[in-house]
């Protein structure tokens, strides 16, 4: 069957996406942590430059207090091992000092310190950055008050470090701090790859357990699947049941359809193998009056068929904007000689003024045509007027057909409605009423039977345009 062949095929050939959904996770998750890594990268790399210049400055200061101590207690003599050793084993690179005693004598240290560009305060230790030999120095000068020997007044004590070696342990630190955060992402990645596998696995064990299923199996999925993806789950069992619905209506109707077509069919092929053998012109024209009559009949139920299928199942009617009065007038007119030669008489009363919606002409004309031959049929000997007439009713326009025929119990209007349904036995079809309520439907207007005490009033409401 076509719908079976369209189901294995949704079902066993899944329309590809140019990208896997474990792929488009690993993307939307790995960039912002990548962004956060190297914002984090180079404020690591900012607090590395600062920590280590406070450090240093901290050694450099530690180192000067070193130096003036030893110059105090041997006179200038020399530096004690404990201090050289702090000297020469200082983070960062070699220190540099210079001691000058009072009256700037020279006392110890490398000859020719680097010269600061302003005055150093006197009761605090002062950094700057100069140039020492061509290369950028850190230097810290500190002035105290101190007796050397015979001497006694301002000891001033330099101490300078290499920039360039303070950088170098400052790059050191961030490119540790650096190739840590690059390891974590790395390992953050192949979790994240791995780990988005894993908690996809439901999702494609939920594919297998649908890509096995037949295409006649459309019940519902019973799974259990994580919360993030039952919405999905119910959304399929939703048109499974839709579908399921669809295709028991569908084969419902083609049995129907089969059932109604077979009398007809059996009517004109039981004429048209008697009509052969009638000698008399009289009966042969009567007998080829009746095979006319069940080839219209069996030619008016496949129209009503197509009709009716078509509007279940096809969408494309093609609304206007048209005056109610004018359409109603001009199939009035259409089936006014029909009406007439049953020995009925036929009215039209059009609304007073004009009553515009948006409708399909073809549709329209349908659904009058057959409540117009339905009251034909089913009024009975004793019906003697049709009446059509338009009017309005607030936001509505308003359709009625009315005769004074048996008319229809309101307590069996749903009987009447039904697809292939008769109250009582008869030349119709059953689809007539069936067919003017699904062209209601796709007008978004309604249909219903009302009480006239004799005869039945079927009233078609549309909704009105202002």
């Amino acid at each position: 069957m076509a719908w079976a062949t369209c189901w294995k095929s949704m079902v066993r050939r899944p329309k590809r996406t140019s990208m896997s959904l474990r792929l488009r996770l690993f993307l939307v998750i790995l960039p912002p942590l990548l962004v956060v890594s190297v914002l984090l990268g180079l404020w690591r790399f900012s607090a590395a430059q600062s920590t280590s210049e406070d450090l240093f400055d901290r050694s450099l200061l530690a180192a000067a207090l070193a130096i003036s101590r030893d110059v105090a207690i041997s006179g200038g003599d020399a530096l004690s091992p404990s201090t050289r050793r702090f000297v020469s084993d200082a983070g960062g690179g070699e220190i540099f000092y210079h001691v000058t005693g009072p009256g700037g004598i020279y006392v110890t240290g490398y000859a020719y310190p680097p010269r600061a560009t302003a005055d150093s305060p006197r009761d605090q230790p002062s950094y700057f950055i100069a140039n020492y030999r061509d290369q950028e120095m850190r230097v810290l000068r500190m002035i105290e008050d101190r007796t050397i020997g015979n001497l006694s007044g301002e000891t001033v004590v330099t101490v300078w470090q290499r920039m360039s070696d303070r950088q170098a342990f400052a790059r050191e630190l961030a490119l540790r701090a650096i190739a840590l955060m690059a390891g974590l992402m790395a390992a953050l990645a192949l979790v994240i790859w791995f780990g988005v596998q894993i908690g996809l696995r439901p999702l494609n064990d939920l594919q297998e357990a649908i890509r096995q299923r037949s295409p006649d199996d459309l019940g519902r999925i019973r799974r259990p699947v994580p919360t993030e993806v039952a919405g999905i789950v119910s959304t399929l069992n939703r048109l499974f049941a839709q579908v399921k619905d669809n295709i028991e209506a569908h084969q419902a109707f083609i049995s129907d359809a089969a059932h109604q077509l077979r009398n007809p069919a059996a009517a004109l092929l039981a004429i048209a193998e008697t009509l052969p053998d009638v000698t008399d012109a009289t009966e042969r024209e009567a007998r080829q009056s009746e095979l006319i009559a069940a080839a219209r009949t069996s030619a008016r139920l496949a129209d009503q068929l197509l009709s009716l299928e078509r509007l279940r199942y096809d969408a494309r009617i093609t609304p206007a904007r048209a005056d109610l009065n004018a359409l109603a007038e001009d199939v009035c007119m259409g089936l006014a000689p029909i009406v007439l030669s049953s020995d009925v008489e036929f009215g039209f009363e059009p609304s007073e003024k004009p009553l515009l919606i948006d409708v399909d002409k073809v549709l329209f004309g349908e659904a009058l045509t057959n409540l117009v031959e339905n009251a034909l049929r089913h009024g009975g000997d004793g019906m003697s007027r049709i009446t059509v007439r338009t009017l309005a009713d607030g936001s509505d326009a308003l359709l009625d057909v009315q005769d004074d025929g048996i008319g229809i119990p309101l307590d069996q209007a749903d009987l009447a409605f039904r697809r292939f349904s008769q109250l009582r036995n008869g030349e119709g079809t059953g689809l007539g009423l069936a067919i003017v309520q699904q062209v209601m439907h796709r007008h978004n207007g309604t249909v219903q039977l009302l009480s006239v005490g004799r005869g039945t009033q079927v009233r078609l409401t549309f909704p009105l345009f202002k």
